[in-house]
């Protein structure tokens, strides 16, 4: 049973910074695996963020890339997203994001589509 949970989120002002964690358990049962992060704004569309893929190589959305780091130190380590330089225009709710497939190359909109996602945590930027 694979579970995830996100914490981090909050409110900043633009030009804040914030960092959110992801704990996932069970995902031991996978042999391989890609995470990441996607938000949803209000009234818009699941927006991938960022990604490891199963070579633990990052992808950025263009819109982050630069002000966002994803890292997961190892397999027992959260995921992490460092967000610098926030906007008004990153408000949403995250969602942290994993999948048991094997995929190399992802990109940042393959991320909404993995298989499992945590509750979310709300990010207001003003």
């Amino acid at each position: 049973h694979v579970q995830l949970v996100e914490s981090g989120g909050g409110s900043v002002q633009a030009g804040g910074s914030l960092t959110l964690s992801c704990t996932v358990s069970g995902y031991t049962l996978f042999s391989t695996y890609c995470m990441g992060w996607f938000r949803q704004a209000a009234g818009k569309e699941r927006e991938g963020v960022a990604g490891l893929d199963s070579d633990s190589s990052p992808t950025y959305a263009d819109s982050v890339r630069g002000r966002f780091t994803i890292s997961k130190d190892n397999d027992k380590k959260p995921l992490y997203l460092q967000m610098n330089n926030l906007q008004p225009e990153d408000t949403g709710v995250y969602y942290c994001a994993i999948d048991g497939r094997y995929m190399k190359d992802i990109q940042p909109q393959d991320v909404p589509r993995f298989a499992y996602r945590g509750q979310g945590t709300q990010v207001t930027v003003s």
